[in-house]
């Protein structure tokens, strides 16, 4: 006879560690997560399990465990991954991602942490598993899916580091949903953004120069929603930006719910 569920459970949430290559309190290099990603899903109800990167063909098996998957910011994907042409040697390439070389404003890109990463989220898109992309999330689930990004928006003055900004959702989009609007301010941190969206991908987000801001996918197995902007910054104060959390945590409940009763009945 099955054991009982306890009254709540909160569903698992796989969020990736980020290599940093020096932490002052640990001394040493490191694996870290952004305290406001895992504080957005504790608060939305959910479990989050700091995933250690490692072979991209475990990542299947280690993420069966969880119940959805948060694909977080960090650095940039290798251009290789999504170029024609990539030439390491041509320090002041084209913005493009289409070949022409690696532009001089790329940085920390990691093989370990793009194989990695890609291998989660084409397994969790495989699987229908309820996934939220953030920044370079977005950006990973992209060039997973056959998608281009551009290397860099033109420098300072183009760029949307350390930026706030008012960006327009498409109506009736999952990301609208979890917003509760069309429009809204969000936090930016990004010196890239996608160029040519991949296999599916439908842009349903845009700032007013018309960067993308978020991504559907069309015909999507489960609950998806990918955004250029860092909702965990103001998910603490503004409700929309958690509604991102609550709608992966709440997908991933009904995920678990459902691998629970099939459990049962195995």
């Amino acid at each position: 006879m099955p054991m009982p569920r306890p009254a709540h459970v909160r569903p698992l949430i796989a969020l990736p560690q980020r290599y940093a290559a020096t932490t002052s309190a640990l001394r040493y290099a490191a694996v870290v997560t952004a305290r406001a990603l895992a504080d957005a899903v504790f608060r939305a109800g959910g479990e989050p399990f700091m995933m250690h990167p490692g072979p991209p063909d475990e990542a299947a098996e280690r993420l069966a465990r969880c119940a959805g998957l948060l694909l977080p910011g960090g650095g940039d994907v290798a251009p290789w991954r999504y170029a024609a042409e990539a030439d390491a040697e041509t320090g002041g390439g084209a913005g493009s991602g289409g070949g022409g070389g690696v532009h001089s404003s790329v940085y920390d890109v990691d093989d370990a942490q793009d194989e990695f990463d890609l291998a989660l989220a084409r397994c969790a898109l495989s699987r229908g598993l309820p996934t939220l992309a953030v920044c370079r999330g977005m950006q990973v689930v992209n060039v997973a899916l056959g998608g281009t990004l551009r290397q860099d928006m033109g420098g300072p003055t183009t760029e949307h580091r350390h930026k706030v900004h008012g960006v327009r959702v498409a109506a009736g989009s999952v990301v609208a949903g979890a917003l509760g609007a069309t429009r809204a301010d969000v936090s930016c941190y990004h010196h890239q953004c996608v160029e040519l969206p991949g296999r599916g991908l439908t842009p349903s987000a845009w700032a007013s120069d018309g960067t993308i801001e978020a991504l559907e996918l069309r015909g999507a197995r489960g609950w998806f929603a990918a955004v250029q902007w860092h909702p965990e910054d103001t998910a603490a104060t503004d409700a929309g930006q958690q509604g991102l959390f609550g709608g992966l945590v709440g997908a991933a409940g009904v995920w678990g719910e459902r691998g629970a009763r099939g459990a049962r009945v195995g």
